[in-house]
């Protein structure tokens, strides 16, 4: 059969999966969900598979987040002994391309699902396209908000009249607003991940976005004045350390818990967060808080953000059945249009359907923080970037001592200038 040929079928076959009498088709997956968003997928995929009974079934596996989970992907696709379908992140995909790992979701498997181009944001559509063509279909969107507690701010008189932080629009602002905190007996008044430049990634890369600023322009790093945007971003995460309005050398555990605490009234963080505060709000174990897009330091909002995606495996001499490509449409379909539940976990749901409903706009703050999905900026289309990838390590080396005021930021980015154009 052609390819083309066994395109028209899996249409023909993802429409006839409501018939009788059909062999029920199980669906290999993994993912690397774990913690609050592992435990949402797997009633998800309980949900899919009640819903499809005697005509689907999801078969799952959670394997390592990271480096170990892209590894397994990359050589068990080599030997035809991938899934049918995985979770990937959108930020990976220009190396699983190069790679060979991925197989397009060509136009007719869009039609199949339902779903297409306007479904998604810009930017989000563009995350998981390559030279035009699309190897994923996107879940969610995961940035980094800012946390605030409601009860400090408002005693130090930085709550606004929508209860929201103070001096959001301008790196004034916002220092004076952290300063006002610290003022009122705040220990910390914004706690961020300073012993881990690879979280702190996010953050950086986030203030350059704000100046319009590129990490990669026709293939070189950090060209033209991108260096000096970079300087600026680490010289005011630096000078919020030195003046002590920042947590220094903070890992992930200990940031969450200073803000959980109330020893840090604000904390940059992934939207994944939103259960741990939610959980403990319900336990009455937790202030009064909220979350909301990042201040706008420099010109512009712009919030750095990946996403979770759904995507094929090329399996290698294992080629996928009409009736099995039919059902992975399916899982993939189903889904993304019933992504609310997965909101739960933080995430803002990629199908603008979802987002557009009075259901998801009932949620919080998920709704106060979905704006920022019009300012959204991902990693650069390159082999090198991502999750675990080699930029997130190089530009690590130097980001920790440069935030925690140990090297001038200018140092800083020439050393990581000169070892990303060395990769």
């Amino acid at each position: 059969m052609t390819i083309s040929g066994m395109l028209k079928a899996a249409i023909v076959a993802t429409i006839g999966f409501a018939g009788v009498g059909r062999a029920e088709e199980t669906v290999v997956w993994w993912d690397f969900l774990g913690g609050g968003d592992g435990v949402r997928m797997k009633k998800l995929i309980e949900d899919f598979n009640a819903a499809h009974a005697g005509q689907i079934k999801i078969d799952a596996t959670t394997l390592e987040w990271g480096t170990p989970f892209y590894a397994k992907v990359q050589t068990s696709a080599a030997v035809g002994e991938a899934p049918d379908i995985m979770t990937y992140h959108a930020s990976r995909i220009p190396l699983a391309v190069q790679q060979g790992v991925l197989q397009e979701i060509t136009a007719d498997d869009w039609t199949a699902m339902g779903l297409g181009q306007g479904d998604f944001a810009a930017a989000t559509w563009d995350a998981v396209s390559i030279d035009g063509k699309q190897y994923a279909v996107p879940l969610d969107t995961h940035p980094i908000v800012l946390y605030y507690n409601k009860d400090l701010l408002e005693a130090a008189g930085m709550l606004d009249e929508n209860g929201k932080p103070k001096g959001m629009d301008s790196r004034e602002g916002f220092t004076a607003t952290l300063q006002a905190l610290k003022d009122n007996g705040v220990k910390f008044p914004l706690g961020s991940v300073t012993a881990d430049g690879n979280f702190m990634f996010r953050t950086i890369y986030s203030l350059v976005g704000q100046q319009s600023g590129e990490l990669m322009t026709d293939g070189e790093f950090l060209a033209g004045d991108n260096g000096e945007k970079l300087a600026n971003a680490l010289g005011v995460l630096s000078e919020w350390t030195t003046a002590g309005l920042q947590s220094t050398y903070t890992d992930y555990p200990a940031t969450v818990a200073l803000f959980t605490s109330g020893e840090a009234a604000m904390m940059i963080n992934g939207v994944w967060e939103v259960p741990t505060m939610t959980d403990l709000n319900a336990q009455g174990k937790l202030f009064n808080w909220g979350a909301v897009e990042l201040p706008v330091i420099f010109d512009k909002p712009a919030t750095y953000a990946d996403s979770h995606a759904f995507a094929l495996p090329l399996n290698q001499g294992k080629e996928m059945t009409p009736e099995k490509r039919a059902a992975v449409l399916e899982v993939m379909g189903w889904m993304s249009k019933n992504s609310l539940f997965w909101a739960t976990a933080g995430h803002i749901p990629a199908n603008g359907t979802v987002t557009a409903s009075p259901e998801y706009a009932a949620m919080e703050p998920n709704a106060t923080y979905s704006s920022l999905t019009a300012n959204m900026i991902f990693d650069p289309k390159t082999p090198l970037a991502g999750v675990a990838g080699p930029i997130f390590d190089v530009m690590s080396t130097y980001f920790v001592p440069t935030l925690n005021g140990e090297m001038d930021p200018a140092e800083a980015v020439e050393s990581i200038k000169e070892e990303l154009n060395a990769l």
